[in-house]
């Protein structure tokens, strides 16, 4: 009988790469969810208590929005057929310690990896029973339904931002079209202005030769007085 590696198994995947988190205990909480429905993996993982658990539900959702738009299998029909983590790049720091000593400081990072696949016909139907009788729908339908939402929510938010940006730039071609007509304005009052200026240095440079006159006239009276 040949073996199937691991990485090589049939299914739709996601990977998140680079997680600052140790391989060791992102294993503990991918031990929980392993060959657990959709649903009732997402729901183990929205009550856990460690916090990757965050990150591999996002990588859940990925791994189920793959199986959905890229190969057309609704969500309720999948299960978590393998996941696992493998060691990443550990990134060495130091801490300073007593009489100028320091030890070391190792950040683990973890690449994780979800498979999901697709339940045989007769688990299908067999849930569906299971359902009908219980008169309730189950985790997997429920958590599809949530998911449904969640993104229809974020894509009306992106419409909303794309239609307040179409808003906007019309608003700004106007105020940019007012700017350039209050331009010439700007510069025809700044022209009159340096013609006030020049005019009242004309006035001044005549109030300064009125000046001089009158101080010749006082000195020429003042020397026939003299005489």
């Amino acid at each position: 009988m040949a073996l199937v590696k691991t990485n090589e198994r049939p299914g739709t995947r996601a990977v998140v790469r680079y997680v600052r988190v140790s391989a060791s205990k992102a294993r503990e909480v991918l031990n929980l969810i392993r060959g657990e429905s959709y649903g009732r993996a997402s729901e183990i993982l929205a009550f856990s208590e460690r916090s990757v658990s965050e990150v591999i539900e996002k990588c859940l959702d990925s791994a189920v929005a793959n199986a959905e738009n890229n190969d057309g299998i609704p969500a309720e029909e999948l299960f978590v057929s393998a996941c696992y983590a493998d060691e990443g790049p550990t990134l060495k720091r130091w801490r300073p310690r007593a009489r100028g000593r320091a030890t070391p400081i190792r950040k683990r990072t973890c690449h994780i990896t979800l498979i999901v696949g697709r339940y045989s016909p007769e688990q299908i139907a067999a849930q569906q029973t299971r359902d009908e009788e219980r008169g309730r729908s189950g985790p997997s339908q429920q958590a599809a339904e949530a998911r449904r939402q969640r993104v229809e929510k974020s894509r009306a938010a992106a419409e909303a931002l794309e239609h307040e940006h179409e808003h906007e730039e019309p608003e700004e071609a106007v105020n940019e079209s007012e700017e350039a007509v209050n331009e010439p304005e700007e510069a025809v009052d700044e022209s009159e202005e340096a013609v006030d200026e020049s005019e009242e240095a004309v006035d001044e440079s005549e109030e300064a030769v009125d000046e001089s006159e009158e101080n010749e006239d006082e000195s020429s009276t003042t020397k026939e007085e003299s005489n």
